[in-house]
C-alpha cells in the first residue's frame, strides 16, 4: 500500500468559526444592554465605569501574558467580554477604580492563574463581582436611578411591596448597569440565537427559566401568580445571567442532558437564594456554585461509548 494516513488527536472535524469570532459576536450582542445602561444611568456617568473596567481587563491580560512570556491573546476578545460583563453587573455609582480592581481579579486570579481561556473553572466576571461584594459591600449595594437612591425592585418585592413590572421590563428602575432593561437584554439574546447557531444552546437558559418559575410558584407563597412571576423574571440579573453568563462555553456542561440538569440547578439555587436568603438577589452565587458542579454533572450525564452496551 502506497497510501499514507495522517493520525492526529481529536477533534477530527473542526468548524471554521474561531474563538475570536464567537467572542466578538457576544460583544455585539451585549451592546443593546450596554448602550441602554449607559443612557439610563447617564447622570451617574456609567460610561466611565464601563470603559475603565473593560480596558482594565484587556490591559491586565496583556501585561500578565507579557510578564509570563506567554502568547498574547487579547485578540480573541475574551478579555473584552469579561470586562464588559463585569461592568454590566456593577452599580453605576461604583468608583471606577473598584471596577478596575475587579477586572484585574477576574483576568489574573480567576482566568490566567488557571491556564487562560478554556481553563477557568468559574465565570471570571461573576467571580469578580462576588469578590467586590465581599470587599466593598456598601458600595456594591448602593443603587441610584435618576438621581434618587433607594431599594431595587427585587428588594421591594422581597419586603412585600408592590412593584411596577412595566418599568422593570423597560428598564426604568434601579439596578446594575446592564440588568435593568429586559427588552435590551432579549434583543442581544436574539442576536446570539439568530446570528449563528453555535453561539447559544437554548437548553441552558430554557431549563433555567422554567425551573426557576416552577420553584417560585411552589415556594414563593403566591402560587401561579403571573404578576409575581413576571416581577421576578424582570428583576435583578436573572435574564442577563441566563442568556449571557450561564451559557459560557468554558464553565457550562457539554452534554445535552448535562445542560438541562445545569439549568435546573441554576433555577433552583436562584429561587432558593431569592426566597430564603438574606439578599434579594442570587443569580451570581447560583451560577458560580453550578459552575463548580459542572464536572460532576458531566460525569453523571456522559453518554456511553458506542458498543459498551447498557448497565448490568
Amino acid at each position: 500500500m502506497n497510501e499514507n494516513y495522517h493520525v492526529s488527536a481529536s477533534p477530527h472535524i473542526r468548524d471554521k468559526i474561531k474563538s475570536s469570532n464567537i467572542m466578538l459576536l457576544v460583544v455585539i450582542a451585549l451592546l443593546p444592554a450596554t448602550v441602554f445602561g449607559i443612557w439610563n444611568f447617564r447622570h451617574e456617568n456609567a460610561w466611565i465605569l464601563v470603559v475603565a473596567t473593560t480596558a482594565a481587563a484587556v490591559l491586565a491580560e496583556y501585561i500578565y501574558e507579557k510578564l509570563m512570556h506567554k502568547p498574547v491573546t487579547i485578540g480573541d476578545f475574551s478579555a473584552v467580554v469579561t470586562g464588559l460583563l463585569l461592568a454590566l453587573n456593577l452599580p453605576p455609582t461604583l468608583p471606577w477604580w473598584m471596577g478596575v480592581l475587579g477586572a484585574v481579579f477576574a483576568i489574573v486570579v480567576v482566568k490566567q492563574l488557571f491556564g487562560g481561556l478554556g481553563q477557568n473553572f468559574m465565570n471570571p466576571a461573576l467571580a469578580a463581582r462576588c469578590f467586590l461584594l465581599i470587599c466593598f459591600t456598601q458600595k456594591m449595594t448602593y443603587f441610584v436611578y435618576d438621581g434618587v437612591t433607594g431599594a431595587t425592585p427585587l428588594a421591594q418585592l422581597k419586603s412585600g411591596n408592590v412593584v411596577n413590572t412595566m418599568d422593570m421590563l423597560l428598564g426604568n428602575v434601579r439596578g446594575t448597569i446592564g440588568e435593568t432593561s429586559v427588552i435590551a437584554i432579549m434583543i442581544g439574546a436574539m442576536l446570539k440565537i439568530f446570528t449563528a447557531a453555535v453561539l447559544i444552546d437554548l437548553r441552558i437558559p430554557g431549563s433555567y427559566i422554567v425551573s426557576f418559575v416552577i420553584f417560585i410558584t411552589l415556594f414563593g407563597g403566591n402560587g401561579f401568580d403571573p404578576w409575581y412571576i413576571t416581577a421576578h423574571l424582570c428583576g435583578g440579573g436573572l435574564m442577563l445571567g441566563a442568556w449571557f453568563m450561564a451559557t459560557d462555553y468554558v464553565t457550562s456542561p457539554i452534554t445535552s442532558k448535562g445542560k438541562i440538569l445545569f439549568g435546573i440547578c441554576l433555577g433552583c439555587l436562584t429561587g432558593l437564594f431569592r426566597l430564603f436568603g438574606g439578599s434579594a438577589e442570587g443569580v451570581s452565587y447560583a451560577i458560580i456554585i453550578s459552575n463548580l458542579l459542572v464536572p460532576l454533572i458531566e460525569r453523571v450525564t456522559l453518554p456511553k461509548p458506542f458498543g459498551k452496551g447498557g448497565e448490568k
